[in-house]
């Protein structure tokens, strides 16, 4: 039987923690900044964890790794 293969995108974007959930960085945060309020940027600091419907998919698409 053949293997499942890693997603190579969601490998780059997503990371599982130690209890199965899916961290990601926050949309909008890489330029454009300066139209932002500064509320709004603090909001987007750090990872964020993934909605626990969407976190199957995920999982199955970086397969057995974490990264």
């Amino acid at each position: 039987m053949p293997k499942q293969k890693t997603h190579k995108g969601t490998k780059k974007r997503f990371r599982l923690t130690g209890t199965g959930k899916v961290k990601h960085r926050r949309a909008g945060t890489s330029h454009l900044q300066v139209r932002v309020s500064a509320k709004r940027k603090r909001k987007l600091r750090g990872t964020g964890v993934l909605a626990a419907v969407d976190t199957p998919r995920i999982a199955e698409a970086l397969g057995k790794y974490s990264y």
